[in-house]
């Protein structure tokens, strides 16, 4: 692959040696497995638009090469250029690109130090810190599994290289290896051929936890051990939505949620056990030449191993023990045996932290003798602190369902009881106090005499199964109730009253107060949801049955969602929302005497909260961190990045790292500042929702403009996950999910959910100094700027005009993509003059290079997609038009990275 000369305004692109390596075999698999004909095919077009993007004279589209290629050429052409992206992840992943400096906790710990704030101040924090990632189901991850793992093999085989080898463990010579890899990347079918079902997503998730999280965690403690010079709590967790979110998904049912939970369980155990085994291989302490302590010894003998060769061998004999107990709770929990069971007898643990206590002896055990260096690493110290961390359950499992579902529940539940015959006539006051009565008394509204419409069967299965997961796997399996579109304080009372019927909400007696096993927490997402959000979380501190709970918690969690919002107020205004909503909640929680934990609803694409996740904490409003947060991971960026253990450390770091500044660092803008960029906000925040609100929910027509101009039909169509594309039938934009509004969007490169809107703002604010001053000082503009600047520079409404003449009504398409194009310069000019600069991304050389890296890989696709779309609207059936299309999608997505 050649270097790319400059444009005229921008330096020349160094390309990634890595990339010229792997974009070289996959050149020679192309040929090879592909033919002569495709190759030069492929190289010409390859060729052709790199010469448009260097500005060459006479690089037009009018001899693009793409005539020539027929529907089978097309196919094969589109995998190539996809693959070619897919590597080129893989090669700047491994540079480190996506990398930021700072953001790891030695820095961040340094950086505290500088202020005044010593380790002892970061490890009071991180006693009573939460940090998650939550990883869910959301659709825009359109690769196969298998894809990826072809791509993770090539990864571990560059790691090889790295250290100097040529050839694998095996003998086998390295490039051959990687070329083998590439060669069957060329031959895995990209596309899925079935609809993603729930278990499916469950076991792809899996492989996150069990691959990457499980092995991951404790060596980043091990490594924030030596640099904080002590051992904190395990305050990093992971989560995940999928077999727990029902919002409109009527696939996600008590069986999937129970199917989570299994499958989570047995892969934790199933490693605990391969870590045991390989620990008694290594603990051969004999008693003749080490002292060995009671406790072990007692532990040993009554483990019944009885072996001859290992009567000199107490820790050898206690972990055969232990590895007996912890075989039989895989078998009580699951049902099933281990892959290697114990030929001893041993009693199933009860509970996670008395299989903890066990290994912390045989750990005290090996500190007792020498300098206790047996005992303070290694096998296992990492294997203490992943119990600690993942428990029997893995990952925490959230529940989610929309208000009206528990409206509706809750209104059949009254009615069938004889309580009240028509609450959803009621008003929110007598809603209130209606549901508190029946919170006083431990009474369910069920029984099992009456019958449920199949709405509320289902909940009340779902609430009745997180109960026996709780007997089954500990409380920590399920914390979290996500209420969707939250907006009133009984919509959380409703979800009291549904876990009442299994047992999960306890009211106090003999004046001790109610218990919450599983916590009732709002989704604010409209612009409108969050300016509320302060007013019903200080109405629901304020009934004092909550009040108790919330204060023996000790924590109340709201989340926040960044997609809805977005889609509702456009980029700027829902950025500023979700922050002075943050801001706002914070004097609210803390009159409650509550610690407030905000859950980020945040996706790939920047109209979705994408962008830096290091930058994002830290531009967080002071106070409202707390070292509590949640982080929702979603679809193509759960991939990219925890796809492999060094990427995933990377990101990991950069979440600790940053909400340890969010928490502890000064703020770094005045009191006087902070009202003046505050009031200027306001204004750019009005205009810009005023502008979007215009185009998108104002303008005649616009719906169709939208799904005539970008590929959402066909989008919904791809069978990448198991809910539907929409909340309804209707085909109104409030109506889509966020998620396909920005991947199609995205995948016609007009990116408009990103940045439309903002360019008319930024042109109406008069006081150009003090937006430059606001976007060098401080870090919420900086870290929203530098997400309008990302997807600036990937939109190109050079490539969107080509899809015009998919519009049915031309005159109004062109009059809709006029004030789109007008509205994307106006952004342009409006951040460069904010940001000081000549040109997008000109003090981010790294992105800058990465993404005009790609831009000639992406055009030939949108391209091909236009054509594809035309015919396949038309009415031609050829089947390998419809592939084709979902080809360029899964291409195009691939090659922009956070793109949905």
């Amino acid at each position: 692959m050649a270097t790319l000369s400059p444009s005229p305004s921008a330096p020349a692109i160094t390309q990634n040696p890595d990339i010229r390596y792997l974009g070289r075999l996959l050149g020679d698999v192309i040929r090879a497995y592909g033919g002569e004909k495709l190759y030069k095919q492929t190289e010409y077009i390859r060729s052709a638009s790199v010469d448009r993007a260097r500005g060459l004279q006479g690089a037009d589209l009018t001899d693009s090469g793409l005539d020539a290629l027929d529907l089978d050429d097309t196919l094969n052409f589109t995998r190539g250029f996809m693959l070619f992206s897919m590597l080129a992840n893989l090669a700047e992943d491994r540079q480190g690109v996506a990398a930021e400096p700072g953001a790891d906790v030695a820095s961040a710990v340094a950086r505290l130090e500088s202020h005044g704030i010593d380790k002892d101040a970061v490890l009071g924090l991180l006693a009573h810190s939460l940090m998650v990632p939550v990883l869910t189901a959301h659709p825009t991850e359109v690769r196969r599994k298998s894809m990826i793992d072809h791509k993770n093999r090539i990864a571990d085989l560059m790691h090889l290289k790295d250290a100097g080898r040529i050839e694998t463990a095996e003998g086998e010579n390295l490039d051959e290896a990687i070329f083998r890899q590439i060669a069957l990347l060329w031959q895995t079918r990209p596309l899925r051929r079935e609809k993603l079902f729930v278990a499916d997503e469950i076991d792809n998730v899996l492989a996150y936890f069990r691959d990457t999280f499980l092995p991951v965690l404790p060596a980043l403690y091990a490594r924030w051990e030596r640099v904080l010079g002590a051992r904190p709590q395990s305050f990093l967790r992971v989560g995940s939505w999928i077999g727990g979110d029902r919002d409109g998904n009527p696939f996600v049912q008590a069986p999937q949620l129970e199917f989570a939970l299994k499958r989570g369980c047995q892969a934790a155990i199933a490693y605990y056990l391969d870590a045991l085994h390989a620990l008694g291989a290594e603990l051969s302490l004999s008693t003749e030449l080490a002292h060995v302590p009671q406790a072990v010894l007692d532990l040993a003998d009554a483990s019944g191993d009885a072996s001859p060769s290992r009567k000199d061998e107490p820790y050898r004999r206690a972990l055969s023990g232990i590895y007996a107990r912890l075989a039989a709770t895989c078998t009580a929990l699951t049902g099933g045996q281990p892959a290697r069971p114990s030929s001893l007898k041993g009693d199933a643990y009860a509970t996670p932290q008395e299989f903890r206590r066990d290994l912390v002896t045989v750990a005290q055990g090996l500190a007792s003798e020498g300098d206790g260096a047996l005992a303070t690493g290694g096998a296992l110290g990492r294997l203490i602190r992943a119990v600690e961390t993942f428990g029997f359950h893995l990952a925490t499992l959230d529940m989610r369902q929309n208000s009206a579902v528990h409206e509706r529940v809750v209104a059949e539940l009254l009615k069938a009881a004889g309580v009240e015959a028509d609450y959803l006539a009621l008003d929110e006051y007598a809603r209130i106090a209606l549901l508190r009565r029946e919170l006083a008394s431990n009474r369910p509204l069920g029984s099992r005499f009456s019958a449920y419409g199949e709405e509320t069967t289902s909940e009340l299965a779902i609430v009745h199964a997180a109960a026996t997961a709780h007997r089954l796997y500990g409380p920590a399996c399920i914390t979290h109730y996500i209420i969707s579109k939250a907006e009133s304080v009984s919509d959380m009372l409703e979800v009291s009253i549904l876990l009442k019927e299994a047992g999960l909400w306890q009211a106090g007696v003999d004046g001790a107060p109610p218990q919450a096993a599983i916590m009732a927490i709002p989704l604010f997402e409209t612009i409108a949801d969050l300016e509320a959000a302060p007013a019903i979380m200080t109405a629901y501190f304020g009934l004092p049955e909550i009040a108790g709970v919330v204060k023996a918690r000790g924590h109340q969690e709201v989340m926040i969602g960044y997609s809805d919002s977005n889609k509702d107020g456009g980029y700027i205004t829902s950025t500023w929302s979700l922050y002075k909503a943050s801001q706002a909640l914070e004097p609210v929680f803390a009159d409650a005497g509550a610690a407030m934990q905000l859950f980020h609803g945040r996706g790939g694409a920047v109209g979705r909260g994408g962008g830096s996740a290091f930058a994002a904490i830290q531009a967080q409003p002071r106070g409202s961190v707390q070292g509590r947060i949640r982080i929702t991971e979603q679809g193509e960026m759960i991939a990219a990045k925890f796809g492999s253990r060094d990427v995933a450390m990377t990101n990991l770091e950069a979440m600790t790292s940053a909400t340890l500044l969010a928490s502890l660092e000064p703020e770094g803008v005045s009191d006087r500042d902070a009202a003046r960029f505050s009031a200027a906000m306001d204004a750019l925040s009005k205009n810009a929702f005023a502008a979007y609100r215009d185009l998108v929910y104002g303008t005649e027509g616009f719906k169709e403009f939208f799904r005539q101009l970008t590929p959402i039909q066909e989008i919904s169509g791809l069978k990448i996950g198991s809910r539907p594309a929409s909340r309804t039938k209707s085909n109104a934009i409030e109506d889509l999910r966020a998620i396909p509004w920005v991947f199609s969007w995205a995948q016609a490169r007009v990116m408009l959910p990103g940045w439309y809107g903002v360019g008319q703002a930024l042109a109406q604010f008069e006081d150009k100094a003090l937006l430059a001053d606001m976007g060098q000082h401080w870090s919420f503009l900086k870290s929203a700027l530098a997400n309008l600047e990302m997807v600036l520079a990937k939109s190109d409404l050079g490539i969107a005009a080509r899809y015009l003449p998919l519009v049915e009504d031309q005159a109004a398409g062109e009059a809709m993509f006029g004030r789109i194009r007008e509205g994307w310069q106006q952004a342009h000019d409006g951040l460069l003059a904010a940001t000081g600069q000549s040109r997008l991304l000109e003090k981010n050389p790294a992105l800058d290079a990465s993404i005009r890296l790609r831009l000639p890989y992406i055009e030939p696709l949108n391209l091909l997609q236009v054509e594809l779309l035309k015919r396949h609207r038309a009415g031609e059936d050829d089947p390998r038009i419809k592939e084709g299309i979902e080809l360029s999608i899964n291409a195009i997505a691939t090659a922009l990275r956070n793109s949905g």
